[in-house]
């Protein structure tokens, strides 16, 4: 497989007139650029001049690769390094952390973003708090437990301490809220902040402007919703048994309210609707389900992720098969490798199919440009030093903790 350049690709975009575009923040006013399903991505401006620069410099092989996220422990010995290597080699969008401890999550992010061509997003799957992972961090009650007292603002402030802890270790992307409405019986129990629609709405959607305050990526999760599903996602496929009706008017609430705040992320889960997809595929994999519901019904601009695609409930689905029904980001790769050729096969079968535009562009654009929100090329953007003790336990996290109302 052929191996990404020496020179970082947003440093050759320097080259093309990019320097001063990039900001490590959003400024108040900024917007994001319409993506339409059809049409690919309109970025403005500058950002579109730099975002296509980059984009022209990438392979095929590259271009692939941005989709990928293969999962990682925490971990910072030298075999787990030397698979971070491979991955930069390799050209991944990014990582998700599985459980570990937060230097190990500094060091893999350090390490990943001197060895890559394009800066990585780093992903962690941190529902309550990094402690949810990661040992040695500030712990907070999972959502459901969290009482009804609680306030938006809360909400908001205890999001925008999670994205400090976060860039304290090189994480900008977290794999929440939880945005699933609880039901009898369902699996996603306490992870869901309740069986009130507007409630989960409400503290869902100002945890994660509170997380994107502090530029740190927000993915809401598990569209279309899992909380009428008992079956666990990471043995078997869930089956949703609602009436399009039904799903409308509760489950998609939350996400709705997500998407009128202009947020980042939609994870689609390993659920089948059989009112919206009559094959049952699962959502993740499922056409009818992403471009069809998602992005043209309810109108979401941002990244699509998959759930983990090693997950049982995938049922073997591709990476491949995921981006053609409309996903950006594949999470957990059974094989990365592989699944770099599958898209090549898929997207690029001929010479002829790699001079000519690909609807694999789309997707890798939108990536590109939630990366350049978050990182500036012009400057190294190394998380903390790695070689300090990195300490999240403040007095201030330890206030929010303790200011988060817990039911009884």
């Amino acid at each position: 497989m052929r191996k990404v350049r020496n020179l970082p690709l947003l440093l050759l975009a320097l080259l093309f007139g990019c320097t001063g575009v990039f900001r490590s923040q959003k400024e108040p006013g900024d917007t994001e650029p319409e993506v339409n399903a059809d049409a690919g991505v309109d970025l403005t401006d500058s950002i579109q001049h730099c975002a296509d620069s980059v984009f022209r410099l990438l392979s095929p092989e590259q271009k692939a690769a941005q989709c990928l996220f293969p999962a990682v422990y925490a971990q910072s010995d030298p075999y787990t390094l030397g698979k971070i290597k491979e991955y930069a080699e390799m050209g991944v969008g990014g990582l998700i952390m599985l459980k570990g401890d937060p230097h190990s999550v500094a060091v893999i992010a350090d390490s990943l973003k001197q060895w890559s061509a394009v800066p990585p997003i780093i992903a962690l799957d941190a529902e309550w708090g990094l402690a949810m992972r990661l040992s040695d961090t500030p712990r907070f009650p999972d959502n459901g437990h969290i009482d009804t007292s609680a306030t938006e603002d809360l909400m908001f402030e205890y999001g925008a301490e999670i994205a400090r802890e976060c860039q304290l270790i090189g994480v900008n992307m977290i794999l929440g809220p939880v945005l699933d409405i609880a039901g009898k019986g369902s699996y996603i129990g306490n992870r869901s902040f309740g069986l009130d629609k507007d409630r989960v709405a409400l503290l869902g959607v100002a945890y994660a402007r509170g997380l994107e305050s502090g530029n740190v990526i927000s993915v809401a999760k598990h569209f279309p919703g899992h909380g009428a599903v008992t079956s666990d996602t990471h043995r078997r496929k869930g089956i949703i048994e609602r009436s399009l009706q039904s799903l409308d008017s509760i489950d998609l609430h939350p996400f709705r309210e997500y998407i009128s705040h202009d947020l980042s992320a939609i994870m689609v889960g390993h659920i089948a609707f059989p009112a919206i997809d009559p094959e049952a595929l699962p959502a993740a994999v499922s056409s009818p389900v992403i471009t069809d519901l998602l992005r043209r019904d309810l109108g979401f601009r941002g990244l699509i992720i998959t759930d983990a695609m090693n997950m049982q409930g995938a049922e073997g689905m591709s990476a491949a098969d995921a981006i053609e029904a409309g996903a950006d980001i594949i999470l957990a790769p059974k094989s990365t490798s592989a699944e770099i050729n599958g898209i090549l096969s898929r997207f690029y079968p001929d010479s002829l199919s790699r001079a000519a535009d690909s609807p694999l562009d789309n997707h890798v654009k939108r990536i590109l440009f939630k990366k350049f929100l978050i990182n500036d090329p012009a400057k190294n953007n190394l998380s903390a030093d790695t070689n300090l003790i990195i300490n999240l336990n403040t007095p201030e996290a330890m206030r929010i903790s303790q200011s988060l109302p817990v039911s009884q």
